[in-house]
């Protein structure tokens, strides 16, 4: 049990708690949700014993163990799963005196260390290892890969994998869902509702919250609430709590005709499509949303967009991929005037390649791509904070895109977004990954879009910013291809889904607890030993036939692992290269120079390209 008894706690200047309480009793699993710069962050680490309070105290039961997601990894030469393993300290501790044992010939210590081992469950060590890496998305070959031949985005994987596979009484993770893609979050909702100690996780992911969480603590003003619910009965009972409030009384109600406008529209469609089941279950939460959405600092809509011709896009027998791989291949499909297509599949799968085609940033291998006459796209990329002039301000940023918006247009404009006051003329650069994101979205709301390709948009943003996005998306009257690991958004504003697998884009039939029912089948499937297509217990197979080496692989296929193998070292080299010289603030000193913009597209080519030659590397090896 850890207890905070009437705890303040600065960061500098700043006051983030002020006499906060909180009990978290064995079993409970707590998730901390409030704004940005509210404090989640260091209360994780106040509960972890790196922070102190500065007033009251944190009182922790002796001999609890904690686990927590490390932010980098020391080791880069050993392979994932050794990186995995040595999150045990105890397993690493006995593995290692085992090879000392062995080395000088010491049965009577070999014994003892190998009863050890046993005591802790030890020689499934490597087994439950393995499975935490593939439930997080490592395909089986991989997982012997050295550590360093991984992106960061897998690098955060294993070590999440770590902090799972250690044993503990207490787990802390700061957004744990941040470098995964749906189908992970889906498999580390299900592990940790199984975790049999206390949990406490900070996350902007509403529907992660849903599915874990037993508590929730809320920091706002200050002051810490803890919520016996999930996040959804979290956000009803503030909800009640506000409402009662008469200063809230008349913004709940102008929020509520808001949205009353496209419940409407997207009930009447309810009938058309299995999907739309789903966005009814999302409807049903609004009016609390209403009420947690009226004093939310951020309400914007998109602008009026020109009509939309149909269709908008139109893909015939188009291949993607990189220096002559190709990743996806002979693609058939359309984006039609209305559609809202959610992009679903793992990370690696193409998604990210698929969205910079059909935004005119690359160009496909083969086939044809064809965007009629009229079509205004609006493509927020995954990097898209990197495309942002550090030497800007909101309002400079905007002024250069607005034409004759008077200057008053435009300060309410950013308002909308929480650039309020002096914010909205403040230099960019110190600006936190939040802002950043709510300043790019700003930027792309301002140009009007009747087409909206919008690839992982709420990374960065907190819970109310989601939300504000969510119902300012709900209204618009373009199409919009999205590509997201936030249920709650994908669910909102999405009508139908395009799946990305094997090296295929198709249609997907079905709606999100369909895609998690497919993902768990087709995950049992694979765990399933092979059988054979015959009935062998009534023959069985000779001993000669029983004991048949498999073939070995070609040496077409050899070579081509070993070039992969070095174009990856190479690319690797090229990123980190390319980080350095990003990094340097010489780059930002001339406004006319476009070498920044050129040395980030030429990074996120670089990543797209790694992302390619990991899935076929892990497809040869396969």
């Amino acid at each position: 049990m850890i207890q905070l008894k009437s705890v303040s706690l600065r960061r500098g200047t700043q006051l983030l708690l002020e006499n906060a309480n909180l009990t978290l009793q064995p079993g409970y699993r707590l998730g901390l949700v409030g704004r940005n710069g509210t404090g989640k962050s260091s209360l994780l680490a106040l509960i972890e014993g790196t922070l102190m309070p500065d007033m009251g105290e944190v009182e922790r039961a002796g001999g609890q163990r904690l686990a927590t997601v490390a932010q980098e990894i020391d080791e880069l030469d050993v392979s994932a799963v050794e990186s995995v393993l040595s999150g045990d300290v105890e397993y690493a501790r006995i593995s290692k005196a085992i090879a000392i044992a062995e080395l000088a010939e010491d049965g009577m210590a070999l014994a003892t260390l190998y009863h050890d081992l046993d005591a802790i469950d030890g020689f499934s060590a490597r087994a439950r290892a393995a499975r935490l890496l593939d439930g997080l998305g490592f395909a089986p070959d991989a997982i012997d890969r050295p550590v360093r031949s991984f992106s960061g985005g897998w690098r955060m994987r294993i070590n999440l994998a770590r902090a799972l596979l250690a044993p503990s009484d207490i787990m802390l993770l700061d957004e744990p869902t941040n470098h995964l893609d749906l189908d992970a979050v889906f498999w580390l909702e299900q592990w940790l509702i199984s975790y049999p100690g206390s949990l406490v996780v900070v996350s902007h992911d509403r529907d992660f919250l849903d599915q874990v969480c037993t508590h929730i603590a809320h920091i706002e003003n200050k002051s810490l609430t803890v919520y016996t619910s999930n996040y959804s009965g979290f956000e009803s009972m503030r909800a009640e709590r506000q409402a009662q409030n008469q200063a809230f009384s008349a913004k709940i109600e102008r929020e509520r005709a808001h949205l009353n406008a496209f419940v409407d529209r997207f009930r009447a469609q309810a009938s058309k499509a299995k999907q739309a089941q789903s966005r009814i279950k999302a409807l049903a939460r609004l009016p609390v949303l209403a009420a947690t959405h009226a004093d939310s600092a951020f309400n914007f809509s998109f602008r009026p967009a020109p009509n939309a011709p149909d269709p908008l896009l139109t893909m015939e027998h188009i291949d993607l991929g990189y220096n002559g791989n190709v990743l996806l291949k002979n693609i058939e499909l359309t984006v039609r005037a209305g559609d809202r297509i959610g992009l679903l599949g793992s990370n690696g799968a193409g998604k990210t390649t698929l969205m910079r085609v059909l935004g005119g940033a690359e160009k496909p291998m083969a086939g044809k791509l064809f965007v009629s006459a009229g079509v205004r796209i609006g493509y927020y990329a995954q990097h898209q904070l990197e495309q942002l002039d550090p030497r800007d301000t909101p309002m400079s940023a905007l002024e250069r895109i607005a034409g004759r918006a008077s200057t008053q247009e435009v300060r309410s404009f950013l308002g909308g977004f929480g650039f309020i006051g002096d914010r909205a003329f403040e230099v960019i650069e110190p600006f936190s990954g939040g802002e950043k994101a709510r300043l790019a979205l700003a930027l792309l709301v301002w140009q009007a879009p009747n087409l909206l390709l919008l690839d992982e948009p709420t990374n960065h943003l907190d819970l109310e910013m989601r939300e504000s996005l969510a119902a300012a998306l709900q209204t618009f009257e373009g199409a919009l291809v999205v590509v997201s690991h936030d249920r709650s958004l994908i669910e909102m504003v999405c009508d139908g889904f395009w799946r990305v697998h094997a090296g295929q884009v198709g249609v997907f039939d079905g709606d999100l607890e369909d895609y998690r029912r497919a993902l768990t089948d087709e995950r049992r499937a694979a765990n399933q030993p092979a059988k054979s297509a015959e009935k062998v217990a009534a023959q069985p197979v000779p001993a000669k036939a029983e004991s048949k080496p498999k073939a070995a692989p070609s040496k077409r296929s050899t070579d081509r692992i070993k070039a992969i193998e070095s174009r990856l070292s190479e690319v690797v080299k090229s990123l980190q290269a390319l980080d350095i010289q990003l990094a340097d603030p010489a780059l930002y000193q001339n406004p006319d120079s476009t070498q920044a913009h050129t040395l980030t597209g030429q990074r996120q080519i670089l990543e797209e390209e790694h992302a390619a030659l990991e899935s076929e590397w892990l497809a040869l090896n396969d």
